[in-house]
């Protein structure tokens, strides 16, 4: 490229050459300086509008200023929002919790004082003054709050667990033949071998005899469905009942039965009343359990504070049986 300059004073024109290298770095030059007079622009319009007290320049810096403002407050918002409904998430677990909790508590048999699951617990100590204090960020105070959260599901999980075990050894219990079934001082004779009063042998008593007057309340010692009701010639008037995995209690010599078979019965219900009938020597409650047919002690599952222990008769002597721990 060729640039022809014809000076007016002059009568001789004079011709410049022009590469396509000159151009470029002229063109160069032309936008960095542009991008330097813009960004001196920019910062002198930041720096010094408090003093220029331009308003248009004021209503640009405000406008960016409120859209900074803006997309921070929205940062916030959804922020607390978030922690909002964590927050919602963990004051159920502690409903939860406490539900859970108050429901272990009568399962224990704790007082209401022992145990106050809805209160919470005190905190305190002196302020350290060594120790440098202070506030928690917001991203600090976050990881904090998933932290409790994590710790509150695990313990609520933990909690429904040991229900759960508690609920089935209580079940179980209600299923275990362990209430006396008659309201006696003592036992006349007790689980083992023993001379037979009828035929002067020595034999297995398979069961405990509880000396009751005729007419004294019999009992279930636990839930369970009747599974025989009726006259046996050795038992007598005999009530059978079925608590389930193979655990029979037995309830012999009654005068009256109270129930028939197929009943349901609850623990403590009265099934009869004690008597003498088939055979007996006198007026007495006889009680067995059986597993799987199998006659065990009773003692066993009767020891408790109104329990005594029982007694056998061998040869005219009364010797004390010592309880089964």
């Amino acid at each position: 490229m060729q640039i022809i300059v014809i000076p007016h004073r002059l009568a001789k024109a004079r011709t410049i050459a022009v590469s396509t290298r000159h151009v470029a770095v002229s063109s160069a030059l032309g936008l960095l300086l542009l991008a330097g007079l813009t960004v001196a622009l920019y910062w002198a319009t930041i720096r010094f509008v408090a003093e220029w007290h331009t308003p248009f320049i004021q209503k640009v810096v405000l406008s960016a200023q409120r859209s900074e403002n803006e997309v921070a407050r929205e940062a916030v918002r959804e922020n607390l929002n978030a922690m909002a409904v964590k927050l919602g998430e963990m004051q159920a677990q502690l409903t939860q919790l406490d539900a859970v909790g108050a429901r272990i508590s009568i399962l224990a048999n704790l007082k209401p004082q022992e145990y106050r699951f809805a209160q919470a617990p005190g905190l305190g100590g002196a302020v350290p003054s060594l120790v440098p204090q202070r506030g928690l960020t917001l991203a600090e105070f976050s990881q904090k709050l998933a932290e409790v959260a994590q710790r509150m599901e695990s313990r609520t999980d933990a909690l429904g667990v040991l229900e759960s075990q508690m609920l089935e050894q209580a079940v179980r219990k209600k299923f275990m033949p362990t209430m006396p079934p008659v309201n006696a001082p003592f036992k006349s004779s007790g689980f083992g071998h023993r001379v037979d009063p009828f035929t002067g042998l020595w034999t297995m008593h398979e069961g405990v005899d509880f000396q009751a007057a005729v007419g004294t309340p019999v009992l279930a010692a636990a839930d369970g469905v009747v599974l025989f009701a009726g006259f046996h010639p050795q038992y007598g008037y005999m009530v059978d009942i079925d608590h389930g995995n193979d655990l029979v209690s037995r309830y012999a010599h009654n005068s009256k039965l109270l129930v028939k078979e197929g009943d349901v019965v609850k623990r403590g219900r009265k099934i009869a009343e004690s008597g003498s009938t088939g055979r007996s020597t006198g007026p007495h409650l006889h009680f067995e359990v059986r597993i799987k047919g199998v006659a065990q002690n009773p003692t066993k599952f009767l020891v408790g504070p109104n329990t005594s222990p029982p007694v056998a008769r061998a040869g005219g002597r009364v010797r004390v049986v010592a309880q089964a721990k």
